[in-house]
């Protein structure tokens, strides 16, 4: 598959959510979109990017912004890691790696030398009509929020 760009139609899904509902990219039009994806729940990046999203979460709905974050934890996993950070948003698990697979976020990785695969920290802002606004590659764990915004003016 070739790698996602901006100005491109952003890959369809449906998988579960945190409370085991089924959650589609399609049930979103006429929103504005930010898909984030992260290597695992309740680690100290992705822990920081969440709360991040949390802290502003009111400010990104008043825009008509939808966050929604994606790893291939399971849904008790999400509900676990929701609960304890207070996360009002959506968490969805894709826990067959499709949705990752989708978006070319699940990559090979190097630590200490060892290669293994999993999710390359990443976050896309889909517009209104389900097309790729932008990318972010280097998120900025504690200030992802900001990195939008930014963006999004």
């Amino acid at each position: 598959m070739s790698e996602l760009k901006e100005g491109m139609q952003a890959p369809e899904f449906t998988a579960a959510d945190q409370a085991g509902q089924p959650i589609s990219l399609a049930q979103f039009k006429g929103k504005t979109v930010v898909l984030y994806f992260y290597p695992k729940d309740d680690t100290p990046g992705c822990t920081a990017e969440a709360c991040d999203f949390r802290d502003n979460y009111q400010g990104l709905l008043a825009k008509g912004i939808t966050v929604l974050g994606v790893s291939a934890d399971d849904e008790k996993s999400h509900l676990k890691f929701a609960t304890k950070h207070s996360l009002p948003f959506t968490l969805i698990a894709d826990t067959d790696k499709k949705i990752v697979e989708a978006y070319g976020v699940w990559v090979e990785k190097n630590m200490y030398g060892k290669k293994y695969m999993g999710i390359s920290r990443k976050t896309f802002i889909i517009d209104e009509n389900g097309f790729i606004k932008h990318i972010i590659d280097k998120v900025d764990t504690k200030n992802a929020t900001a990195q939008v915004l930014d963006l999004i003016k």
